[in-house]
């Protein structure tokens, strides 16, 4: 059964599921219906505005992110070591269920790695004046590979209005164990190379 997280929990994966060697990381989320002002928008409501939420996974080395050969996103789908894949990019966040996966093979990430950050940022936020208080239904999930089980979800309920990009969650090995920490940081970040700064 799927353990649903509060922001700042932790979840011990290597024990709620045994054996446990890939995981798929789920993201989605909803543009929220935008008002419309004046009588019209009052009398039919309003619209929803498309917004394009880019999901990354960036790997760290003792807590830090050394190389940009490290970051796994829609411009560089796989690592280097193949054991982050990023599943393709989705423009709208239309639909049900994920808009964007990432894939971890934690049996075969290399030991210099401690730490997988998932963040997601919006695509031209500044340009487009689009920021998370604009995005509903927001939420990141774990599931185990082998079965397609969820392990746990974590639903961002928040508001964040002004945030440009957010620290979802990370996966990380202690004491030879995987674990997941839901974090739900919102950043005012324009774009993720600032994103990954925050790392350094």
């Amino acid at each position: 059964m799927s353990i649903s997280l509060q922001k700042g929990q932790k979840v011990n994966l290597s024990k709620e599921s045994a054996g446990l060697s890939k995981i798929i990381v789920g993201l989605g989320w909803d543009a929220a219906e935008q008002k419309s002002g004046g009588l019209l928008g009052s009398l039919f409501g309003g619209k929803t505005e498309a917004i394009d939420c880019d999901a990354s996974a960036i790997m760290l080395r003792n807590g830090k992110f050394v190389d940009k050969k490290d970051l796994v996103y829609f411009g560089n789908l796989q690592h280097q070591t193949k054991t982050v894949t990023h599943m393709g990019d989705n423009l709208t966040g239309d639909g049900e269920g994920d808009d964007e996966q990432i894939v971890i093979d934690l049996a075969k990430v290399p030991e210099a790695y401690d730490r997988i950050v998932i963040v997601v940022n919006i695509y031209s936020a500044v340009s487009r004046k689009q920021h998370f208080g604009m995005i509903r239904n927001a939420f990141i999930r774990l599931v185990d590979a082998s079965n397609n089980k969820e392990i746990c979800k974590y639903s961002l309920t928040d508001e964040y209005p002004g945030m440009t990009a957010m620290i979802f969650g990370e996966v990380y090995r202690r004491d030879g164990e995987w674990k997941f920490n839901a974090i739900g940081q919102g950043t005012q970040d324009p774009g993720l190379q600032e994103l990954t700064l925050r790392f350094r």
